[in-house]
């Protein structure tokens, strides 16, 4: 065999038609619901400096330390509480936002592009994603983090992960990488219809609570933008959907650590609404675009229990927009304008 054979196997060489690829990816989750599966991953995310930002040395003492030899036990029971058959939900919807996301764009005529996806932590990782794409000859890369609103501890950190990858390449192909879609118009439409569909068949409540994955109120005085971006997702679709004034209200959930964070805070606001005779709720999370551990255990079933016991009546959590065709059809609105043939 020639020294030089193998470069026919790079897509340069070849001379097919120009594929496109779109590696869709979100956070990630364990590989199984035990303590030693969810120590790995949170070894993996609380690592990522963009997640933490204190001084290094400090953090990792903590971590280590501290938060390894006891959050992955308590960890592990929630995530057994939504795990399926199938797997961790995350991973599942998100293969099923994949699989509906090539089906949609095919059916548009994009026949020569690939979707795969990946996660930020965990498996399938961003490397097994961007090796499965140029390894079916791909010259040219989307990447579509699922998080609506850009922060630099998701979405940020997503292209620190893309880059890293990329680095190794000897050929780089065109790369497309979409930072935010809170504001497009078709994803807040799939927000709007999911709430219209729950308040059609269950009523409208006292509250509409937008409940946003909380960061450190630190990360916004350092310019971080989004907080002003769930702000103005909460904006939009109340607009949308002509709401009454009061009835929509955004909080933040899921902080960790005795920082302040953004607020105001879900479980704090759920019980204070309770306490005020504010007895009817529904809630939902827009920075999700899949169900997780945030909201099928934190939101369906820990905040219901906060709520409930301070004093609710009733309470109902509106699900993500996961594989909803609204949902998926705004994805291809946000991809088309980079793929190779225009539908």
């Amino acid at each position: 065999m020639s020294r030089f054979s193998a470069i026919t196997d790079n897509p340069h060489q070849r001379g097919f038609s120009q594929k496109t690829g779109i590696l869709i990816t979100n956070l990630g989750s364990p590989d199984a619901p035990t303590t030693s599966a969810v120590r790995r991953y949170l070894r993996e995310f609380l690592s990522d400096p963009r997640v933490v930002e204190i001084p290094r040395l400090l953090w990792l003492i903590i971590l280590h330390g501290i938060i390894l030899r006891i959050r992955p036990a308590k960890s592990a029971k929630n995530y057994q509480k939504i795990w399926t058959e199938q797997g961790a939900p995350l991973i599942t919807i998100t293969q099923a936002q994949q699989q509906k996301l090539q089906q949609h764009l095919i059916r548009l005529g994009h026949q020569d592009v690939i979707v795969e996806m990946a996660m930020r932590y965990g498996n399938p990782s961003i490397e097994s994603g961007l090796t499965k794409l140029r390894e079916q000859g791909v010259t040219k890369i989307v990447v579509l983090p699922l998080y609506p609103q850009y922060s630099g501890a998701t979405t940020g950190s997503t292209f620190d992960a893309v880059s890293r990858v990329l680095r190794s390449w000897r050929w780089v192909p065109e790369l497309h990488f979409i930072n935010g879609y809170h504001q497009q118009p078709d994803y807040i439409e799939a927000l709007a219809n999911s709430i219209a569909e729950d308040l059609t068949a269950n009523g409208t409540p006292d509250k509409l609570v937008f409940s946003y994955h909380g960061t450190p109120k630190q990360f916004l005085n350092w310019g971080d933008p989004y907080y002003c971006f769930c702000m103005q997702t909460t904006r939009l679709v109340s607009e949308r959907l002509q709401l009454p004034e009061g009835l929509a209200v955004s909080t933040f959930q899921s902080r960790f650590g005795k920082a302040e964070w953004l607020q105001p805070y879900t479980d704090v606001t759920l019980t204070e609404f309770a306490k005020q005779g504010i007895d009817n709720v529904a809630i939902l999370s827009p920075a999700f675009s899949a169900d997780c551990l945030e909201t099928l255990e934190e939101l369906e079933e820990e905040n219901r229990e906060t709520f409930m016991h301070a004093g609710g009546k009733h309470y109902r959590y509106i699900k993500a927009l996961n594989d909803r065709e609204d949902h998926i059809a705004a994805l291809a609105k946000l991809v088309i304008p980079y793929l190779s043939n225009k539908a």
